[in-house]
């Protein structure tokens, strides 16, 4: 080989040997760039999971918060409507409690009294008291007197008979009964007068008719 070949092969391999070792050199660079690059992500997500861990804890205390709220207002109105059971006739009681009182003052008097015929009106007036107040301060009506027309659906008939009448009626009636507004609370107990077949619906309807006609007179 000649000196030409050798010094241009030497020239060649020293070229090569300053290529590789700047791209030595380089390779570092890159890879600390891809490093720096890496740990900043990392740093990013460390700081999106800490903010997460944070939310995730206040979400948690206010549920807890809200679930301990909850619970405490459901005790509440389970208390609320236990006491609304427990109390709800307190202001009827309340308004019975002047009936009550007049009733030990007419007892106390009977026992030293000479004339029954004031007890009895005693009582009477307790009574119309005690009426009174149950309709008009809570609708309590009491319904049912001798020859009002049967109705099964607010009478509870506990004996018949015939009768000279038109239509069914009320005979007698052994126990009133009672309507809380439009709603019955207790059946009436009546006897009931049936038709016997001697009187008709239109002698019914014309009596009326002259009775109305006297009346007018």
């Amino acid at each position: 080989m000649s000196e030409e070949v050798k010094e241009e092969t030497t020239e060649a391999q020293e070229d090569a040997e300053k290529m590789e070792a700047a791209e030595e050199q380089e390779a570092p660079e890159e890879v600390k760039s891809e490093l720096d690059v890496a740990n900043a992500k990392v740093e990013e997500l460390q700081v999106q999971i800490e903010e997460l861990t944070k939310a995730n804890a206040e979400l948690k205390d206010q549920v807890l918060r809200k679930t301990a709220d909850f619970d405490n207002y459901r005790k509440r109105m389970i208390q609320e409507k236990q006491d609304a059971f427990d109390y709800a006739n307190t202001n009827l009681l309340k308004d019975l409690l002047d009936s009550l009182d007049n009733f030990d003052r007419t007892v106390e008097a009977a026992s030293s009294a000479t004339d029954p015929k004031s007890i009895a009106e005693g009582v009477t007036m307790i009574n119309k008291s005690l009426v009174s107040m149950l309709e008009n301060k809570y609708n309590l009506v009491a319904y049912g007197q001798v020859g009002d027309a049967f109705n099964p659906d607010i009478h509870e008939a506990i004996g018949t008979s015939e009768d000279p009448v038109a239509e069914p009626v009320l005979k007698a009636v052994y126990l009133k009964g009672y309507k809380l507004k439009d709603r019955v609370i207790r059946y009436a107990k009546v006897m009931v007068s049936n038709p016997d077949g001697t009187v008709k619906a239109d002698d019914k309807q014309d009596e009326s008719a002259d009775a109305g006609s006297e009346t007018d007179n």
